[in-house]
């Protein structure tokens, strides 16, 4: 008897079919890997780039180089029946060299809370999973309106999110970050700026005057970003005592932990109100 394809539309608009459900997939970002595993198909990634860490099963998966470097032999070694690349994270040279060595390439980079829910679930169509990935998506999507309704109708708090120190970054108003400052009550304060992660100064932080400042760091619990900013006294969010640290891999990720991350996050801000 013969199989129907099995076809998901990727993040750059093209439909993907495969003839069966991938059972060798490679991951080329540490969010893939995640979304992968959320979609129930963490059997059969065959291989990820390095920092996949999460959850621990991926730790113990090969390594087929790095998000902008990958080993194209190491990959190929592995057989794949499916590459998923993140949009704007892998070496274009690199993934049109495996285009054309006739792998089968997903694209994959969900920008909102809509589109991790759809990546869970297309992720598990290709998987053949999608009773898991359909469950997944529904408890990430419950767990957003869980939010929504419990801060929903919170006082604004301005906040400045740091994405990276040097050169100090943050992210607007199309980013998913901002999407969950703004699920918590916040007011993301660079929201109105052009580039998705755009670089801006110290000084225009002190002059934007955040009532809170959310960094992550260099790891889940290195919290050195915040340190910098208790020299500038006249910061309301540093008089207030409102320098905030996230596990960066909780917030940083377009994956289903940021329901873990959003909820950290909303906590924080609401001790940011109890101390107005």
């Amino acid at each position: 008897m013969a199989h129907a394809q099995v076809c998901a539309t990727d993040d750059r608009g093209k439909d993907v079919c495969l003839d069966n459900p991938a059972e060798r997939i490679i991951s080329l970002s540490p969010g893939a890997t995640e979304l992968l595993f959320a979609a129930g198909a963490g059997d059969d990634v065959a291989g990820v780039v390095n920092y996949s860490d999460y959850p621990e099963a991926a730790k113990e998966l090969p390594i087929i180089g790095s998000l902008k470097r990958l080993d194209v032999e190491r990959i190929l070694s592995l057989s794949p029946d499916l590459v998923i690349v993140w949009v704007t994270g892998n070496p274009k040279e690199q993934t049109e060299r495996l285009e054309e060595l006739d792998l089968t390439l997903y694209y994959l980079e969900p920008r909102d809370f809509k589109g991790i829910a759809s990546a869970i679930e297309r992720l598990s169509t290709l998987a053949g999973t999608e009773e898991v990935g359909h469950r997944e998506a529904d408890r990430f999507r419950a767990g957003i309106e869980s939010l929504r309704d419990e801060y929903g109708d919170a006082a604004p708090v301005p906040v400045f999110y740091q994405v990276w120190d040097q050169p100090l970054m943050t992210v607007n108003g199309e980013h998913f970050i901002h999407e969950v400052i703004e699920l918590c009550g916040g007011e993301n304060v660079y929201s109105e700026l052009d580039r998705l992660v755009p670089r801006i100064d110290r000084e225009s932080v002190l002059s934007r005057n955040p009532e809170a400042i959310v960094a992550g760091g260099m790891g889940e619990e290195n919290r050195d970003w915040l340190e910098e900013w208790k020299e500038y006294d006249s910061l309301t969010a540093t008089e207030r005592g409102n320098l905030f640290f996230v596990p960066p891999s909780t917030l940083q990720r377009p994956t289903p932990r940021l329901l873990e991350g959003g909820a950290t996050l909303c906590e924080k801000l609401e001790t940011a109100r109890e101390r107005r």
